[in-house]
């Protein structure tokens, strides 16, 4: 999940929403997994340079140490990941999020057949990326090819060829060619993310609704005034059963926000060649 907007405390998301992630790191209603206890991550920005990580392989639910940073952090931007490993060791170096420079990662899916496929894409990566590498999961390596092919400047560009890279190779050790990829990835000013499948049946992914739509459509609600528009929220699963209030990304689809609440949409196709 990923929060961009106001300086919002995070135990609001983490804990405090009728469906929480640390919620949903029990009781996952639309993943693929109901319970994601393979350990946890937080990255967040605020007053110092680049990003705050928290990251441990306790499950979400039992860490006593994050329950205290998400009641004392206020951030205009966040990120959380509770993972379900998919074949890659339960340890530190492998829960999200992943950071490199000011540029933090989250993944939630899988590379097919990955161990098939790793020392190939390995060789895709110069040194630097290759040495700067500190786990085994498939995410990780993602996420460096991203950053190979210019994550930096063109984000969903980036993820693009990077995808296309993994399909392509996948094809040519004659795995199915199949990417889980609902990932999300920020600078600490902007925040992407992508809902993709290359079989078409993606992992979930939400964006908030326009808080004024919301107001509108529930002006009973009394806790709805505490946001502002502008404030956007994106999750793997609805944080409330609010009608209204989310809006599911549709497969094969790049989401853009911006400070200030701007936000667009267009169509992700990961190049072949």
């Amino acid at each position: 999940m990923a929060w961009l907007g106001q300086p919002l405390r995070m135990e609001e998301l983490l804990f405090k929403t009728e469906h929480s992630l640390v919620d949903q790191s029990l009781h996952a209603r639309m993943g693929a997994e109901t319970t994601n206890g393979d350990g946890f991550g937080v990255g967040w920005f605020g007053v110092g340079e680049g990003a705050g990580v928290y990251r441990s392989v306790s499950p979400a639910w039992s860490d006593p140490n994050l329950r205290h940073l998400a009641a004392h952090i206020d951030t205009p931007l966040f990120l959380a990941h509770v993972r379900a490993s998919s074949g890659s060791a339960v340890q530190q170096s492998n829960c999200h999020p992943f950071a490199h420079g000011d540029w933090l990662f989250v993944h939630n899916g899988l590379i097919n057949e990955f161990q098939r496929v790793r020392r190939d894409l390995l060789l895709a990566l110069d040194e630097r990326a290759v040495a700067a590498i500190e786990g085994s999961a498939d995410s990780e390596v993602l996420f460096h090819l991203a950053l190979g092919f210019g994550l930096e400047a063109e984000p969903i560009a980036a993820l693009e060829a990077a995808i296309g890279l993994v399909e392509r190779t996948l094809r040519e050790h004659y795995v199915k060619p199949e990417v889980q990829a609902s990932i999300g990835v920020s600078n600490g000013r902007g925040l992407w993310a992508v809902r993709y499948s290359s079989v078409g049946s993606s992992r979930t992914l939400f964006r908030s609704e326009d808080v004024d739509a919301v107001r509108r459509l529930h002006p009973q609600v009394a806790s709805l005034p505490e946001y502002r528009e502008g404030d956007h929220v994106v999750v793997s699963e609805p944080l409330t059963d609010l009608p209204g209030a989310w809006h599911e990304i549709p497969e094969a689809t790049a989401l853009t926000i911006m400070p200030g609440g701007r936000w667009q949409t267009r169509p992700f196709a990961p190049a072949s060649a």
